[in-house]
């Protein structure tokens, strides 16, 4: 099977990363795509339950992601992946391993200020990192390294995620991963 990519989204926590990447499936699904997606929290929960917020668990953390949907992409699957993935030379190094097998790669840059993330705030997770009860927290106590060389840069204040989709949706289907009728543009297959 051909036509998989991975849709690699990066950003603060709270920055919809996972809000948009659920509207965007639900846009490409509509077009008889076949996506797939990886959220990190869940992928903590099982496949990375035995790595901490250290930099080298967060290093490893993402070099799992990277390999799970390097063969879902690989697969025929537009891979969807949010994860927060502070490090530049994370980032590349999953940009590398996709280039070397020939899968196409897209990273996504949520670029929602820290100070909206934390009045969103879902999980309560910025006030416990102020209060000192959560230690290398990205983008409080831990560094996040936004992305320079992006394809996407998303800036979500004042957008609806439908709007924000659709702006992704219309550069995957100029890029050639995504087609306009539907699915990618080397299969259109439904689930």
């Amino acid at each position: 099977m051909s036509g998989g990519a991975t849709i690699w989204f990066t950003g603060l926590s709270g920055a919809g990363k996972s809000t948009l990447a659920v509207e965007l499936a639900r846009q490409l699904d509509a077009r008889g795509a076949r996506t797939l997606l990886l959220d990190g929290d869940d992928l903590r929960e099982g496949l990375n339950a035995d790595l901490g917020f250290a930099a080298e668990d967060r290093i490893e953390n993402v070099r799992r992601v990277a390999e799970v949907a390097l063969l879902f992409a690989r697969a025929g699957h537009l891979t969807l992946v949010t994860v927060i993935s502070p490090y530049t030379a994370g980032r590349q190094h999953v940009r590398r391993r996709h280039a070397t097998s020939g899968v196409p790669f897209v990273e996504v840059y949520v670029a929602t200020p820290v100070e909206l993330c934390e009045a969103r705030d879902p999980k309560g997770l910025y006030r416990r990192a102020r209060a000192g009860e959560i230690v290398q927290f990205t983008g409080i106590s831990d560094p996040y390294e936004p992305p320079e060389d992006a394809e996407v840069v998303l800036l979500t204040e004042g957008r609806s995620p439908e709007q924000s989709a659709a702006e992704l949706l219309a550069y995957l289907c100029s890029s050639g991963i995504a087609t306009a009728g539907g699915g990618s543009p080397l299969e259109a297959t439904p689930r």
